[in-house]
């Protein structure tokens, strides 16, 4: 009995290891997402910082404590600082090797912080994936579509691809083109349309409304509408002047023409 009291009583020291290292992984833990939040919520709090800004130091507040907290718990059970250093120096080439795909997303995600081609907020289209800019951390992108479907990018991608930004400027030029018949009076129809342009408050007067006739289409006269707006106006001042214009033509007499064939018959000689 007594050997098996001194066996057990010598894992006592090894136990109570393990049981302050699971304290200080939960604890650090904790700690480590209270400190992200709160930079996180600073950030928000001051208008002089943007958000996208907050959201990185946030994620690397994390991760740095998070760190700093494994290294306490390996020297729990033995592991000296210098002894780290050569372990952390062997751990890193295995890691990197295993797992070139996340290190490629974190240095993206210092690059795109260092660039900001994006920020929280902003309506973007990234290779083909369009959305508005949610999150952003060391490792993804998060985007929103319009309709509400969450889209998770890892930064690499996001890095090395085009980049839209429809949000990076406070003005949009907007294009826009009616189509009337050819036996309709352009200069009339043009008319139409620059007025209700000029009557528009969200059309700027800089650059000035532009209406032009530019095709002669295979069934319709084509005349091209150029306006400037702001950005947040750009979808309303769209569908608000198209519209409209199809009233106006209406009203006017302006015929707005479908595809058709015309048959011309030819009697013999």
């Amino acid at each position: 009995m007594e050997g098996l009291y001194e066996e057990a009583g010598a894992y006592w020291p090894l136990l109570i290891n393990v049981l302050q290292a699971l304290v200080f992984l939960i604890v650090g833990w904790v700690v480590a997402s209270a400190a992200s939040g709160l930079v996180r919520r600073r950030v928000e709090r001051s208008p002089r910082i943007d958000d996208t800004i907050g959201g990185f130091f946030a994620s690397m507040v994390k991760w740095l404590i998070l760190a700093v907290v494994l290294i306490a718990v390996l020297q729990l059970f033995g592991f000296q600082a210098t002894s780290l250093v050569a372990v952390l120096g062997a751990a890193t080439l295995a890691i990197g090797l295993a797992l070139q795909g996340t290190l490629s997303d974190l240095a993206a995600g210092v690059m795109l912080m260092a660039f900001r081609p994006y920020r929280i907020g902003q309506y973007v289209d990234i290779d083909g994936t369009a959305g508005t800019v949610k999150d952003f951390n060391l490792f993804m992108t998060e985007l929103v579509t319009p309709d509400n479907v969450q889209i998770i990018m890892p930064n690499g991608k996001a890095w090395g691809a085009v980049i839209t930004n429809f949000s990076a400027h406070a003005t949009r030029r907007l294009d826009l083109t009616f189509n009337i018949d050819y036996d309709d009076d352009a200069d009339k129809a043009m008319k139409m349309i620059t007025d209700l342009a000029g009557k528009d408050e969200r059309v700027h007067d800089d650059p000035a409304p532009w209406v032009r006739l530019v095709n002669l289409g295979e069934s319709s006269v084509d005349l091209g509408v150029r306006l400037w707006c702001s950005a947040a106006d750009y979808w309303d001042l769209k569908f608000d002047m198209t519209k409209r214009v199809k009233e106006a033509f209406d009203k006017g007499g302006v015929t707005i023409p479908y595809p058709h064939s015309v048959e011309i018959q030819k009697k013999a000689s």
